[in-house]
């Protein structure tokens, strides 16, 4: 897995090492700018997150978990990849002490560029 983020991205740090503890390889390339990788890759315009990787063909595209990703991976669907949109709290590398969550909705973006449900959490 290769993860595009900010050299100063505290919680992409945290979500790179919630992939490394779930036995991903994982290479990081710190860049000025992810936006150019983001649209290289198809992430679907609103969908955005602080951090972008790619793995075996498909993009991630922020803080999924990565449970999503081996699903992703074992099912091998003709799609680009998963998004999850912003930062929400409670998600890989958005843990606050408090413990507090929010629901939030992991993406699969399809082979057109659409979405559709693919995990909830």
């Amino acid at each position: 897995m290769v993860v595009h983020k900010s050299p100063t991205c505290g919680c992409c740090e945290l979500w790179v090492e919630h992939m490394r503890q779930a036995g991903f390889p994982v290479e990081v390339r710190n860049v000025q700018n992810v936006h150019p990788v983001k649209q290289r890759l198809g992430v679907p315009y609103g969908k955005g997150s602080c951090h972008t990787a790619e793995v075996d063909g498909y993009v991630i595209e922020g803080h999924v978990p990565a449970e999503d990703v081996k699903r992703l991976l074992a099912q091998r669907p003709d799609a680009r990849g998963l998004v999850l949109p912003g930062m929400p709290l409670g998600s890989p590398g958005m843990e606050v002490p408090s413990g507090q969550t929010e629901p939030h909705t992991v993406e699969l973006v399809t082979s057109d560029g659409s979405t559709e449900v693919f995990a909830r959490h």
